[in-house]
């Protein structure tokens, strides 16, 4: 079983840097997005979920996700001045009903003057579109961009990575990890979470061994 504790998507938990200086800056003046619309491009485990969180949280947003999205429940997604955010919208292109169910809520929010904020991992010129008005409006939408992290900022997300897990872990480990791992996010992830598993496994603490052994294999894998 693996028992985690929900991850924290507080602002107080977010861990500001220049790898998201830019995106956090956008988030916080939402009144200056051309036409109430922006949309937040980064790789797997870069903050994007995290950073919607707390943008919804503050202000009163729903929060869906874009494989889930049909024509028939659209409408109700859209608050008169309201606010709205829909997660991995690259997934729209792949999805049955969603790629017209998000025209619709683009059209809806600009009517209703609702703000739209859209996670997505890529660009949409990646997503698969269809449909031409949508592919044209998602081509010009306002982006901002998460960067690749730094040693430090790669450090924290280990470190919480690891407290959501309610493991504590040495300094030593960390530094250990941060030189040898490349930076990237997704694989803080899936290596802590291997760790874990791996540490339950052997009955232990996580220690050095546990983590070389995974992020050989990973790497390997990766490759």
């Amino acid at each position: 079983m693996d028992l985690i504790t929900p991850p924290a998507f507080s602002r107080a938990d977010f861990l500001p840097s220049a790898a998201n200086e830019a995106a956090l800056s956008a988030l916080e003046a939402p009144r200056d997005w051309p036409q109430g619309r922006m949309l937040l491009i980064g790789p797997e485990g870069s903050g994007k979920s995290h950073m919607a969180a707390f943008w919804a949280a503050e202000n009163g947003a729903r929060k869906v996700a874009a494989a889930g999205l049909s024509p028939e429940s659209s409408d109700h997604l859209v608050a008169e001045g309201g606010a709205l955010v829909v997660e991995d919208a690259d997934h729209s292109g792949y999805a049955a009903g969603a790629e017209q169910a998000l025209f619709h809520l683009w059209n809806l929010c600009g009517a209703r003057k609702c703000l739209l904020l859209m996670t997505a991992r890529t660009a949409p010129r990646d997503w698969g579109l269809l449909l031409p008005d949508l592919r044209s409006r998602m081509d010009a939408v306002a982006q901002v961009r998460l960067g690749p992290p730094d040693e430090a900022l790669l450090a924290a997300v280990l470190v919480k990575l690891f407290a959501d897990r309610q493991l504590t872990v040495s300094a030593g480990l960390i530094d250990w990890l941060v030189l040898r791992m490349d930076r990237d996010m997704g694989l803080a992830r899936r290596l802590v979470s291997g760790m874990d598993r791996m540490a339950l496994a052997r009955k232990g603490p996580v220690t050095r061994k546990i983590a070389a052994d995974l992020l050989d294999k990973l790497t390997v894998a990766d490759a």
